[in-house]
């Protein structure tokens, strides 16, 4: 299912999920990880424990900003860029130089995941603000459980990934960047 060996495929069974037994994670929408990963991140790297977390709006609502300020210093600066307007702005100030972003949320609707074109719209095909506004209250009232306390999280890390500290965990789940040659060929897309 997932391009994964058959172990993985065994032990890891959404079929006999139950009503109940559906969780979300951190965050106001059912958007990314952008808050479980930023508070993770303060927790592990700075030692703060952020309860909350304030989304600064830039350009618009569908660009903001989440930092986190210690000793007087931006240590942790995280953004949500929502719609292709705000993914072609990102792009260009990459490659500028100019982005200084330690982690990026990247969602092509704007508004996040609810507001998707697959989602129900009014008559003339704009969102149904009303019909978006009930499923983020839906969303919200399902019960948050952080992804390591997940039973079927800890399996893979169990199973399939040999523990949280092997050499698989690093060789499927990170990565490393490092910028790239320029190329020249004309099918380069030009943002």
């Amino acid at each position: 299912i997932f391009g994964v060996d058959l172990p993985f495929c065994c032990f890891l069974r959404f079929d006999d999920l139950k009503e109940g037994d559906v969780v979300r994670h951190d965050g106001k929408r059912s958007d990314g990880y952008l808050e479980h990963i930023f508070k993770h991140a303060a927790k592990e790297l700075f030692g703060v424990d952020v309860k909350e977390i304030t989304y600064k709006a830039l350009k618009n609502k569908d660009f903001q900003e989440v930092t986190l300020e210690k000793d007087g210093e931006t240590v942790l600066r995280f953004a949500a860029a929502y719609g292709f307007r705000n993914i072609q702005n990102m792009v260009l100030k990459l490659k500028k130089g100019k982005f200084l972003y330690h982690f990026v949320e990247v969602l092509a609707c704007p508004g996040g995941c609810l507001n998707g074109k697959g989602q129900a719209q009014t008559e003339d095909g704009k969102p149904d603000r009303a019909l978006l506004a009930q499923m983020e209250q839906v969303y919200a009232a399902i019960p948050v459980r952080l992804p390591e306390t997940n039973l079927h999280v800890q399996r893979m890390y169990q199973h399939w990934l040999q523990g949280t500290d092997s050499r698989k965990v690093q060789d499927t789940l990170h990565t490393t960047y490092s910028a790239g040659n320029q190329s020249t060929s004309s099918l380069d897309i030009k943002w």
